[in-house]
């Protein structure tokens, strides 16, 4: 079988602001129980802000979470996906670009999901290692 992205895709997408503090975010993604945001200014969009963003980012040049916007250290390029493309497609993607994540649009661009490397694990290979390890860390 061969799944879409569509499929595999995590369809709950959280915006926030881009004058968003480090630690609101943090607090968003953990109740949401998610590892990244999609970032706006305005309508614009922005970037994506992911859990190891905030880690390499702010956590480790000492940023103080309360004052450093997300916004300073948002992934500027945003890599997207059409929800009809192949999991494959997605996976091959990812592997180009060196990313875990890409954001899922439509046939006109608009924004419906975001697909992990993990929801990919899940679906092609239930039994790999990366599988078991995004159950634990849901949208690694």
């Amino acid at each position: 079988m061969t799944y879409r992205v569509s499929d595999v895709m995590t369809r709950q997408v959280i915006y926030l602001s881009a004058d968003t503090t480090l630690d609101e975010a943090a607090r968003v993604m953990r109740e949401s129980d998610i590892g990244d945001v999609v970032v706006t200014d305005g309508a614009t969009l922005a970037g994506l802000l992911t859990d190891r963003d905030i880690v390499v980012r702010a956590v480790a040049d000492r940023a103080d979470p309360a004052t450093t916007t997300i916004g300073s250290i948002i992934t500027r390029e945003v890599v997207m996906i059409e929800q009809h493309s192949t999991a494959n497609e997605a996976a091959a993607l990812m592997r180009e670009r060196n990313i875990r994540r890409v954001l899922v649009c439509d046939t006109d661009r608009k924004l419906v999901g975001i697909v992990s490397l993990g929801d990919l694990a899940m679906q092609l290979d239930p039994s790999s290692a990366l599988a078991d390890i995004s159950e634990a860390a849901p949208n690694a």
